[in-house]
């Protein structure tokens, strides 16, 4: 009988700065800290933010009231700016529902594990603002009701839609990216579901979990069905991350307009949803962080690895900048070269030198170890990221259309109070979703974190027993 191999011993990994978990706890510990926020009485401050988002969700019902009671003239847009606030809002909205299913289905894929403490909240980020998205096509419409002339069923009027526009393929895109997103949420809280019907009180709570648990009993089955399916969806979750910001961009790359027809954009439109997707992810991690008190499970570890991904992406971003201004320039087109001048000098240059501040300068500050770990520094680097991130999406499709071809058509545009009060709303309405899934649900995925502990703790103890053989006599020859 052959003598068993030996392990490899796990040593400290000198790139590793700092810990995923803080301080070591029991399973029954780390699953009700990790409760908490669900199990106790809602405090004042959390009444107060869904105050102001119902507020501001109110003014958003208002906003569409009146845009289906007398139309889409109520909005800013004219010819030549027939696209503008409704499609600008789809574009930023959608893109930061991507970092979710990046967060969650890819470094799952990869094996990551410090998207444990941070993904339940990154893939409720995603459900939110998709859905926020979706609105905004709809009521740019003119006639929402009649949506589904864009969806591809069996009309008896023989009435199918072009597929060869793009708009159409928004539609397929959008609505499988929602529905895979919704079920790997639901797929990947299960288990916590069940840890919360056994540890409510009230008999509501318990009857509510109970439901959504599905049955769960956390048996050997279970877990191997369980992750089984996981895996599948986070792989078909994967490719949508790409194709479906892939496809917003052929919105404007498949147009003849000067400043959209370029190849650049369908990877410079992934990098740039990926990059404002991480700056909302630390605009609401951070606080929630603080509020509910995770700092054990949402460690420095965590804001160093966000910080790292937002320069990345950042670098990419500045160079899609860098590639569609210099071949504005190399293909001699003049009215490509004036799409990208009245960027850099005319009516536009505010908001294009604001969008450089924003989305090239301030990630650099993360090259710095010292700043990654900031909460502060995160945090008003994440805000000023989204909004340079809306001032873009802003450039590409105001700029191009009010100054295209013909100078006697050029206009500018200005928004309506009802596209401000859109814009506003869906903003509330985003945080009272978020508000509302931090308070019924759990906030961190109770599960994946105590097996994380549990493959930190054999390491650890493996890593001792070799340290121990090493120094003992004869040992480490």
């Amino acid at each position: 009988m052959s003598e068993p191999a030996p392990r490899a011993p796990v040593l400290e990994d000198p790139l590793v700065e700092h810990p995923l978990l803080e301080g070591r706890s029991s399973d029954a510990a780390l699953g009700e800290s990790l409760l908490r926020p669900v199990l106790r009485p809602a405090g004042w401050g959390w009444w107060a933010l869904v105050g102001v988002c119902s507020a501001l969700t109110l003014l958003l019902c208002v906003a569409i009231a009146v845009t289906l009671l007398e139309g889409v003239g109520t909005w800013g847009n004219n010819i030549p700016v027939a696209w503008a606030f409704g499609i600008i809002n789809f574009v930023w909205w959608i893109g930061i529902g991507h970092a979710g299913t990046l967060i969650s289905a890819i470094l799952l894929l990869f094996g990551e594990k410090w998207r444990s403490s941070v993904n339940r909240m990154a893939e409720a980020m995603t459900l939110f603002a998709v859905a926020c998205a979706g609105l905004f096509p709809l009521l740019h419409l003119g006639r929402p009701w009649k949506f589904y002339y864009l969806v591809p069923y069996p009309s008896t009027l023989r009435l199918w839609p072009q597929f060869r526009s793009p708009l159409t393929w928004d539609i397929v895109a959008v609505s499988t990216y929602l529905t895979v997103s919704v079920l790997f949420w639901y797929v990947g809280m299960l288990p916590d579901l069940a840890t919360a019907r056994d540890t409510a009180r009230q008999t509501w709570k318990r009857r509510a979990w109970g439901l959504l648990a599905l049955g769960w009993r956390g048996s050997a089955r279970h877990w191997l069905r369980w992750r089984t399916g996981y895996l599948l969806l986070a792989g078909l979750a994967t490719p949508l991350v790409v194709s479906v910001h892939t496809i917003v961009s052929f919105d404007f790359a498949v147009a003849q307009l000067p400043g959209w027809h370029t190849t650049v954009f369908p990877p410079y439109f992934v990098a740039g949803a990926i990059f404002s997707g991480l700056g909302m992810v630390l605009t609401l991690l951070l606080p929630a962080r603080r509020v509910l008190q995770l700092h054990h499970v949402v460690t420095d570890a965590h804001l160093d690895a966000l910080a790292r991904m937002l320069l990345v992406s950042g670098l990419f971003v500045a160079y899609g900048y860098a590639q569609e201004h210099f071949f504005g320039w190399y293909s001699g087109n003049a009215e490509e070269m004036h799409a990208m001048s009245i960027l850099r000098t005319g009516a536009y240059a505010p908001g294009f030198w604001l969008v450089v501040a924003c989305n090239v300068l301030v990630p650099q500050v993360f090259w710095s170890a010292r700043m990654r770990t900031s909460p502060g520094v995160l945090w008003a680097a994440a805000l000023l990221v989204n909004v340079g991130m809306w001032t873009e999406r802003f450039l590409i499709i105001v700029a191009s259309l009010s100054e295209d071809f013909l100078p006697s058509s050029w206009r500018h545009y200005a928004p309506t109070w009802v596209d401000l009060s859109l814009l506003s709303g869906t903003v509330g309405f985003f945080g009272l979703g978020f508000l509302l899934f931090l308070k019924l649900l759990p906030p961190v995925p109770i599960s994946e974190v105590k097996q994380l502990q549990r493959e930190v703790e054999e390491s650890e103890a493996f890593a001792r027993e070799v340290a121990a053989q090493a120094g003992a006599p004869g040992g480490g020859r």
